[in-house]
C-alpha cells in the first residue's frame, strides 16, 4: 500500500494571459481513491490538471500536497510522490519503448546512485501491466497512436508515485484497450492504494470506473460527489447543454448517461438555442 498524501485547491484561479479559465475554485481529492473530471471541451479540466502538478502558476491561490503549496517543494520530491500523464506527451526523437519506460525512474535516482534490481523490475512490472513487453525495444515514433499511449501509461506507472495524475488516458485507443487501460487503473489503486485524479470525456466510463466525480463549467464546480450524486439529468443538461436520460448500468449498477437527440426521443438544447 502507498501512503495516502492529501492534496486539496484553495481560492485558485487560473488562466492564460488576461484570459480566465478557472476561478476562484476550492477542492480536495479523496485520498487512497479514483476521481474522474469531466465537463464540456474548455472548461478548464486539463487547465486544471496542468496546475495541480504545477506545471501551471496560478493567478490567485493553491494546490496543496500535504498541506505545502507545490510549487515551494523541490522537484524531485515532487515526482516522487505525484505522476502526470499529460494529454500530448512529446518523446525524444529515435527513443525505444524501454528508455521512456526507464525515465519514470529517474526521481528515485540519487545524483550518485546507479541503476538498480528494484528500478529494473519497476519497468518490467510496468511494461508487463501495460501489455507493451513485446515493444520494449521498438522506437516510440514506430508505434501506433494507441501502443504509443499505453507506452506513456508505462512510464507513469514505473514512477511508483502515491498520486497519478492522467489526462486523458484513453485517447487513441479502441473501445476495448480503453477498458483495459482503466482495469489497470483500478487495479493499481485496489492493490497499491495509489490515489488516481484523471480527465475523462466518456461519462458512463467515468461514472463506472470512478470513486468520485467532479463536473466542471465555465471554470468552476458545478457538482462533486459520488457518480450517483453527479451524473443526473439535471447535472448533464446544465454542463452539457444535452437533453438526457440516466438508467442504472446493466453491468456495474453505476449510472449510465443515454443522450436523446433531434432523431432518437428529444432534442438536444444546443440544437433548440440555435433556431
Amino acid at each position: 500500500m502507498t501512503t495516502n498524501h492529501s492534496l486539496a485547491i484553495e481560492k485558485l484561479t487560473l488562466g492564460y494571459g488576461d484570459r480566465t479559465v478557472i476561478d476562484d475554485l476550492d477542492m480536495s481529492v479523496p485520498a487512497g481513491r479514483i476521481t474522474s473530471i469531466v465537463g464540456a471541451n474548455a472548461c478548464g479540466k486539463s487547465t486544471l490538471l496542468r496546475s495541480m502538478s504545477r506545471l501551471l502558476k496560478p493567478h490567485k491561490g493553491h494546490v496543496l500536497l500535504d498541506g505545502k503549496d507545490v510549487h515551494q517543494l523541490p522537484p524531485k520530491q515532487l515526482a516522487r510522490m505525484l505522476g502526470l500523464l499529460p494529454q500530448s506527451p512529446i518523446a525524444p526523437e529515435g527513443i525505444t519503448v524501454s528508455d521512456l519506460v526507464g525515465r519514470g525512474r529517474h526521481p528515485h535516482q540519487g545524483l550518485f546512485s546507479r541503476w538498480s534490481k528494484d528500478d529494473d523490475k519497476a519497468v518490467a512490472d510496468a511494461l508487463d501491466l501495460t501489455q507493451t513487453a513485446q515493444l520494449a525495444d521498438r522506437a516510440i515514433d514506430e508505434l501506433s497512436g494507441g501502443q504509443r499511449q499505453r507506452v506513456w501509461i508505462a512510464m507513469a506507472l514505473a514512477q511508483h508515485t502515491d498520486l497519478l495524475l492522467l489526462d486523458e488516458p484513453t485517447t487513441f485507443l479502441d473501445v476495448s484497450h480503453q477498458v483495459e487501460v482503466l482495469d489497470l487503473l483500478t487495479d493499481l489503486n485496489r492493490t497499491r492504494g495509489t490515489t488516481i485524479v484523471m480527465v475523462l470525456h466518456d461519462l458512463n466510463l467515468a461514472a463506472r470506473y470512478s470513486d468520485h466525480l467532479i463536473a466542471l463549467a465555465d471554470g468552476r464546480i458545478h457538482a462533486s460527489g459520488t457518480p450517483e450524486e453527479v451524473l443526473t439529468e439535471d447535472c448533464v443538461r446544465a454542463v452539457f447543454g444535452l437533453d438526457n436520460r440516466i438508467i442504472a448500468d446493466p453491468v456495474s449498477g453505476k449510472p449510465l448517461m443515454l443522450p436523446l437527440g433531434r432523431h432518437h426521443g428529444g432534442h438536444s438544447l444546443a440544437s433548440t438555442r440555435s433556431r
